[in-house]
């Protein structure tokens, strides 16, 4: 019977990393999963769950995996996963939102709040700094699934969060 694991990678980002890691995990047999990677200040972090064949183990994947050129001087987690109730569809993100403007300590965090005020759950989040004009502007990207009888009143709030901060904000519906 196959087995679910939770693959964490951090290393230096390089050109063909996602395809080594990828192509090697096909290799062994995985099926993969709910997957994740970005480049943060020059760091690639991967992360996944993955099933694998009953007669490979976690650490012989991190092992092998640690063998990988791509992968010299990664930090390299492979534990068991337990995924528990499969996601729904009301897991799936309502809309998309865009705040921009000046950083500032606790900007993230009193933008979050306002979703969590409004039982939003945040599916996916991506923070960057982007040079150009004048000043850096830091970018926010959300998708948020909120449930739709709050979904008008938590966007004004977002909103008027980030109005009261200084930033601009912009949602979709998905």
């Amino acid at each position: 019977m196959a087995h679910d694991v939770r693959i964490a990678i951090s290393c230096p980002d390089r050109s063909g990393l996602i395809s080594a890691l990828t192509g090697y995990l096909f290799d062994l047999g995985a099926d993969m999963g709910d997957a994740s990677f970005a480049v943060l200040s020059g760091a690639a972090e991967f992360a996944a769950v993955a099933r694998l064949p009953d007669d490979v183990a976690p650490d012989d994947v991190r092992t092998r995996l640690a063998s990988l050129p791509e992968l010299a001087g990664a930090d390299i987690t492979v534990t068991a996963f337990s995924t528990g109730a499969a996601r729904g569809d009301s897991a799936d993100a309502t809309h998309r939102v865009e705040i921009r403007g000046t950083d500032r300590p606790g900007l993230v965090a009193r933008l979050t709040e306002a979703f969590a005020d409004y039982d939003a759950n945040i599916e996916h989040m991506v923070c960057e700094r982007v040079s150009g004009g004048a000043a850096e502007d830091y970018v926010i990207r959300i998708e948020v699934s909120i449930p739709a009888d709050r979904a008008e009143t938590c966007l004004a709030a977002v909103d008027n969060t980030a109005q009261s901060l200084g930033l601009s904000s912009s949602a979709e519906a998905l």
